[in-house]
């Protein structure tokens, strides 16, 4: 073997350490960055905007992977635990999913059974009424005769409302003759049998229904001579 031949080994050899040192190197990097990374786990996030009080289902949320360490303590990891939950605000597409987005759906108790009535979006909830939340309903009514005062009554005392659904836009060929309602929400209420047949009796026959909001461990009690007001009571 001459000596160009030496050189052209000896080269080779050089250029196989060399690839073996930057191999090694590439693996040292991947080994420490799996080590600062850890172990990936299964997560959650949403597929398209969720809107508040609306009931939860697996089609909502799209599973990802990403490392347990960067994962929050409430976020979560089984799709199982929306199960009869609702969203406590609006679920951005993209956002991921976390315990403290999310509430049990309001459970109807014994004797008790849904019901659900559109309410005027400007003058009815304003925002404020969520689900869980108890409201006295009141209702205005024209006088049954030409002549007669207009009253204002209180319908029901302390109803629980169960959902708030979105603003819909009502059909003006099947309002109430005595309503100029547009926009509408529709509330759902855990009721008695006669607490509800007088709400469905309001929202048939009432000027306006209107719900107002009452303070958690307030009295509520309602003395039967102050469910109805006329404004000549107070002249």
């Amino acid at each position: 073997m001459n000596s160009r031949q030496r050189r052209g080994v000896l080269l080779l050899l050089l250029s196989v350490v060399c690839a073996l040192g930057a191999f090694a190197g590439v693996l040292s990097v991947i080994s420490d960055v799996k080590s600062k990374v850890g172990p990936e786990v299964t997560a959650y996030q949403v597929k398209s905007n969720v809107a508040p009080y609306t009931r939860l289902s697996e089609g909502q949320f799209e599973k990802i992977k990403m490392p347990e360490r960067w994962l929050s303590d409430t976020a979560v990891t089984d799709l199982r635990d929306i199960r009869g939950k609702i969203a406590v605000t609006t679920l951005r597409a993209g956002s991921l999913l976390q315990r403290d987005m999310i509430v049990d759906q309001p459970a109807l108790q014994p004797g008790q059974q849904e019901v659900a009535i559109m309410i005027d979006a400007a003058t009815g909830v304003a925002g404020k009424i969520t689900p869980g939340s108890t409201v006295n309903v009141y209702a205005t009514f024209a006088g049954e005769r030409e002549g007669d005062p207009a009253q204002s009554k209180i319908i029901v005392t302390n109803a629980k409302v169960l959902d708030v659904g979105r603003i819909t836009a009502l059909d003006p060929t099947e309002s109430s003759k005595n309503r100029q309602t547009t926009d509408a929400v529709p509330i759902t209420f855990a009721l008695s049998t006669l607490d509800a047949q007088r709400i469905t009796y309001a929202e048939s026959f009432a000027q306006r229904v209107r719900l107002a909001l009452v303070a958690p461990g307030g009295d509520t009690t309602v003395p039967d001579r102050d469910r109805t007001y006329q404004l000549a009571k107070d002249k």
